[in-house]
């Protein structure tokens, strides 16, 4: 069965049904590729279980994580409305179960309860409107400010009482758009603040509301 976690967690209860009649459990190991960017893509996936990164290359060769899917996330869905070349990699970062939803599934499936396409619309504007604010951050904010609003946003998402989270400095890098070496410096810089404990492989945020005045939302 599908969680009934995140944006599932808001999804009427016909659309579960209907999502759950026509999803596929997968089950992958940690370190697996799901589907890299450019590949044909025709289905949406569900995170029942474990954690998905989806990254990007940019032009230079460098990766560019852009999210981590946990329980209840939905991805893959612009290949699900249009089947076509995908617009980025999902690859496992632990073992997980996934659900996949086909679009010839999808679009049978819709054609006997069309009211059900709304939800999934809103969906792909949720989505949409998550990358609008995930390339303006990497455009118009500096370092510090996209660090923060990232480690805010994947300590949100741990589930973990005591803000801490497993990713290294280069996958934080990774996320960020910068290099290693300056996200360790900006680390250091906040750990000698009392803002963040490190350790090998893991972080520990300490400090959120400072963060969040380093991110820029101390006036939301």
């Amino acid at each position: 069965m599908l969680p009934e976690t995140g944006f599932l967690k808001a999804a009427s209860p016909d659309l579960l049904e209907m999502m759950n009649s026509i999803s596929v459990a997968i089950d992958l190991p940690a370190n697996a590729v799901l589907f890299s960017e450019y590949d044909e893509g025709d289905a949406l996936y569900v995170v029942g279980e474990g954690s998905v990164e989806i990254s990007v290359i940019w032009d230079d060769g460098r990766k560019l994580g852009l999210e981590i899917m946990r329980k209840g996330a939905v991805f893959g869905e612009i290949a699900l409305f249009d089947p076509g070349p995908r617009t980025a990699t999902a690859t496992t970062m632990e073992p997980c179960k996934l659900y996949q939803v086909r679009n010839e599934d999808l679009l049978r499936t819709i054609q006997k309860s069309p009211e059900l396409s709304l939800e999934l619309l809103r969906l792909a504007g949720e989505r949409m409107r998550w990358m609008n604010m995930q390339l303006h951050e990497y455009v118009f904010l500096a370092l510090p400010a996209r660090l923060a609003r990232k480690l805010l946003h994947l300590t949100a998402e741990t589930g973990n009482a005591d803000g801490t989270f497993r990713l290294s400095q280069t996958e934080l890098a990774d996320f960020t758009g910068a290099t290693r070496e300056a996200v360790s410096k900006t680390l250091s810089v906040w750990k000698l603040h009392g803002m963040v404990e490190t350790g090998r492989g893991k972080l520990t945020v300490l400090d959120r509301e400072a963060l969040r005045q380093v991110a820029g939302f101390e006036d939301v």
